[in-house]
């Protein structure tokens, strides 16, 4: 593994494991120390994440029911259906043992954004594949999410070929190290879904009926725009950092401070990432509510950004859903709001968490200056209040049906 033992240092405490303005506690992660296998660092955090049953992620002052009911949305689930049996179908007995998981398998929770070098995941991976098997599973793909969802991951894993290039070749990194899982039997009626676990990239599909809950997902690059290589002219996130930009210079200067959590941008500020299935994260910053008109649409433009990766027909009942709860819609900042400047923002709901933010470097070489740099971005989207990996949907399903 080509790392030095800085740059695992900056990924153990800048990747898996974040701290909210709020200083979220970690006391109950194992403390790395020089001496510690790395990938056993991970295991560990990921195995006492785990010893506490999925509760999801709620603020600590409110409660909310029916939230998120079964009901019938009229768009079909049919194309997803299809595609994950033809996918699975592909695939022998040996693979289909390694990709398939109970619908209730704790395998919805194992996944991380770190590299393959000190993360092992489940599953098969694209590099494994045959190249019929891997065009089922990026049809699997394409009816599951948007044509910009699906760009934006294939993109996403191009970057982690360029880290590989500009890494002498590492194992660490690879554009076919992407890891898909099946939870459940893929059915119209029953509840099922798929995973797709890698380095930058993470996405969780649940599908009961004809509704889908698409999250946790987790989306990010290094290094943002490619220069050289394979890849070169590869660019990412733009729309999401300069939107999110704009939105906060938009607003008025009460409305800013109000918004500032921090004016200064020093760490990596995410904190819904991996192994955070049960944070409390309180509402902060500025309620959306009080915003004019003009201020509401900007900021349902800069949700569909992220909600705009779902397949048409759910991204629309997606964004039905955060509308209803704008009056309890919460956006908040850290950094400046420089054209150039590096900064954290969230968007947070009963319904909804987003989290956008530019992170310290740490696989391009030579160019980590111990700072947060546009050239490095993470992404998260979450359903609160129960809802990741359909959690609450399955529990009511469950309920009705006395599985």
């Amino acid at each position: 593994m080509q790392k030095t033992l800085l740059i695992i240092l900056i990924v153990v405490f800048f990747g898996c494991k974040q701290k909210s303005s709020q200083e979220v506690s970690n006391s109950d992660e194992p403390k790395a120390t020089e001496a510690k296998d790395w990938k056993q660092h991970f295991a560990e955090m990921e195995i006492n994440a785990l010893k506490k049953p999925y509760r999801g992620i709620f603020t600590e002052d409110e409660t909310y029911e029916n939230l998120f009911p079964i009901q019938v949305t009229g768009v079909t689930t049919k194309p997803i259906v299809d595609a994950a049996r033809t996918f699975l179908s592909s695939l022998n007995t040996d693979q289909l043992m390694r990709i398939r998981f109970d619908i209730n398998d704790e395998e919805w929770r194992k996944w991380c954004n770190v590299d393959n070098g000190i993360y092992d995941r489940q599953g098969i991976s694209l590099k494994e594949m045959t190249a019929n098997e891997k065009n089922e599973a990026f049809s699997l793909m394409q009816v599951s999410l948007s044509a910009k969802g699906l760009q934006l991951s294939k993109d996403i894993m191009k970057t982690d070929q360029t880290l590989k290039e500009l890494n002498n070749g590492s194992s660490d990194y690879d554009e076919e190290l992407y890891f898909f899982t099946v939870m459940g039997e893929p059915s119209e009626t029953e509840p099922w879904g798929w995973q797709l676990d890698g380095h930058h990239l993470v996405i969780n599909y649940f599908v009961l009926g004809d509704q889908v809950v698409m999250s946790p997902v987790f989306m990010g690059a290094e290094p943002i725009i490619t220069t050289t290589g394979k890849y070169k002219g590869n660019t990412l996130f733009q729309d999401e950092q300069n939107l999110g930009l704009a939105f906060m210079r938009s607003l008025s200067a009460d409305e800013q401070i109000k918004a500032t959590i921090s004016k200064s941008k020093i760490n990596n500020n995410n904190v819904a990432e991996a192994n955070k299935d049960n944070l409390n994260l309180n509402y902060e910053g500025l309620n959306v509510s009080g915003l004019s008109t003009s201020g509401k649409e900007g900021i349902l433009d800069l949700v569909y950004q992220y909600i705009s990766n779902m397949r048409e027909g759910h991204q629309q009942i997606k964004m039905e859903e955060v509308k209803s709860h704008l009056e309890n819609t919460w956006f908040s900042w850290v950094g400046d709001t420089s054209e150039d400047a590096v900064f954290y923002y969230r968007i947070h709901s009963p319904v909804l968490l987003i989290e956008f933010d530019h992170q310290r470097v740490i696989g391009v070489p030579n160019t980590d200056d111990g700072k947060p740099s546009r050239n490095h971005i993470h992404t998260v989207v979450r359903t609160p209040n129960g809802n990741d990996y359909g959690k609450d949907l399955l529990r009511q399903h469950l309920e009705k049906h006395h599985h």
